[in-house]
């Protein structure tokens, strides 16, 4: 029996179960820090917090974190690998990946959602419902495309970057680390690391503190 562990009882957890469970796992687990307050997670129930995870890695085939948020998301992603954890890939059926993609461990991709040739995801990655990464993109580690976003060829988005829902980025475009996107907004020049932007063009409103 395939047996995957989540960690973060969140909406986005749910959404991760869904598709691993459509993808052919048998059964999923979750484990959240606000446990024992939180006990269930839609329809499955919560067992225990982070460290109740780490205690039973040998009982799962699986492990990813269901966490939105990309720094908190990165941080307990890189606790569990240094633990050894057995960390997978969940691609929901609905979803095209290119057998000349890569996927980094951790990552998640949607129902509806393309990641094209020679396209490279990093670890931790969401690519979420619908959205597209075109042919020889780069992502970082820890990076969220948001549901309905469309990165065009060989556009390259740094570590811990949220591009928003509905943005569309041009092609060859560079997004830095830590770069957020805000949702519908479209990006014709580069940003640089930390910055906030949106619009159409889209442009800087702020800069991430982490």
């Amino acid at each position: 029996m395939k047996r995957l562990a989540l960690l973060g009882a969140s909406g986005h957890g749910k959404v991760v179960a869904d598709a691993a469970l459509i993808g052919g796992w048998d059964t999923v687990e979750f484990f959240d820090d606000a446990w024992p307050q939180r006990r269930s997670n839609g329809p499955w129930p919560v067992t225990g917090d982070s460290a109740a995870l780490l205690a039973r890695l040998q009982d799962f085939q699986g492990v990813i974190v269901s966490i939105g948020d990309c720094t908190v998301r990165w941080d307990k992603h890189r606790i569990l690998q240094a633990a050894g954890a057995p960390l997978v890939t969940v691609v929901h059926p609905a979803a095209m990946v290119s057998p000349h993609a890569e996927l980094g461990a951790g990552t998640v991709v949607m129902a509806g959602a393309i990641v094209n040739i020679d396209a490279v995801v990093g670890q931790a990655g969401i690519i979420n419902t619908g959205a597209t990464v075109d042919h020889d993109c780069r992502l970082g580690d820890a990076v969220h495309i948001c549901p309905g976003a469309h990165l065009s060829g060989d556009v390259r988005v740094g570590h811990g970057s949220w591009v928003g829902v509905g943005v569309a980025v041009k092609q060859g475009m560079i997004l830095g680390e830590r770069v957020m996107v805000g949702a519908g907004s479209v990006v014709v020049q580069a940003v640089p690391d930390g910055l906030t932007v949106i619009g159409n063009p889209a442009m800087p409103i702020g800069v991430r503190k982490t």
